[in-house]
Order: structure tokens, then sequence, then C-alpha cells
């Protein structure tokens, strides 16, 4: 999982966590229900979005040409990150899926705030937001019930980090000269 977090790294690298979350990731990284959720996700974006689809297969293939130390969490998913709930591209998408037991009747229903809507979203629903843009969230459920998100991503830092050759946005500017800086 590439992390971009550029109040913190000079360059994208591959997630750090402690030894019990590390445990816990390589199991669910492995676990052929997300290995098929997130090849699922990838297929549905690139059927809905085919020209975002391959912006983004055409700069993670760069990134991964450029810094083979950066490892995908599974080579059929277009997303360099996920996350189990434990700086997107403004334009992305984010892939959300529900997962668990509740009566979607009474409480998981999806809010999309900005634009006033409450959606239905029983368990195994997925749907492609713009995450960076929209603020969203989920109604309560019952006190027996289970709700779990399954979601992925790919952070803007990324796209930034290959726009400016390979380096942080400060090191691209301070390279140009006059000319360069011109243009830009």
């Amino acid at each position: 999982m590439p992390d971009t977090r550029t109040d913190v790294l000079k360059h994208p690298q591959n997630l750090h966590n402690n030894h019990a979350n590390t445990w816990v990731l390589d199991i669910l990284l492995n676990c052929i229900l997300f290995i098929r959720l997130a090849t699922f996700l990838s297929s549905v974006f690139a059927t809905w979005a085919p020209d975002l689809f391959h912006y983004y297969a055409m700069y993670l293939c760069d990134l991964l040409m450029h810094d083979i130390s950066l490892v995908m969490n599974w080579t059929s998913c277009i997303f360099a990150a996920a996350t189990f709930n434990f700086a997107n591209l403004p334009f992305g998408w984010c892939a959300i899926t529900t997962l668990g037991r509740f009566d979607p009747r009474f409480g998981g229903h999806l809010v999309l705030w900005d634009l006033k809507l409450v959606l239905d979203f029983p368990p195994g629903s997925t749907i492609l937001i713009p995450s960076a843009i929209l603020r969203h969230s989920n109604t309560t459920i019952g006190r027996s019930e289970r709700r779990y998100s399954f979601m992925q991503y790919t952070m803007g830092g990324l796209f930034r980090w290959v726009d400016c050759g390979f380096q942080t946005s400060e090191e691209y500017w301070a390279s140009l000269d006059a000319d360069g800086l011109a243009k830009a």
C-alpha cells in the first residue's frame, strides 16, 4: 500500500503498521473474499469510468516501474490502498462496500450530505463516489446488528508524485529554471 502523506514523507512508500495490525492485515489481504471483492470493484470502476480507470492504470504503472519497492495489495486491483476502517484525488473515486448482518430497512443507509440524499445500502452493496469532495456517513443500525465497510481508494499524493517527476512538489518547483517557471 503506497503511502504519500507529504507532511511526513519525502516520497511514496509502503504503509507501515505495528506487529498486531500487520498480522491481521496479512490475513485480510490474503483472504479470497477480499481478493474477489477488490477485483470486482476494479471491474466496476473500469466499466463505469473507463477513461478515469485508464488514468489510474497509467499512473500506477509508471509509479510501480519507477520504484520497484512499492507493493500493491492485490495484483488484480487498480486502487493503491484499502482501508478496513481502522488526501484522495479530488476527482477520483472511492469504492465502498458494506458488509455485515443488519436489516437495511431500518438502518445502515448511506447518507450523501452534499447531495441531500439518503440511499438504501444493504449488506453487499457497492458504490463508487468522489469521497474527497462528498461528505458521507451511514445511519445507525440495531444493537445486535453488525455493519462493516470495505473501502478502496488511491491517494492524490501518488498522482502528484508522478506529475512532479517522482519527487515532492517542493523539489519539483525548486528544480525549475526561469523558463520552466514561466511555462508552469
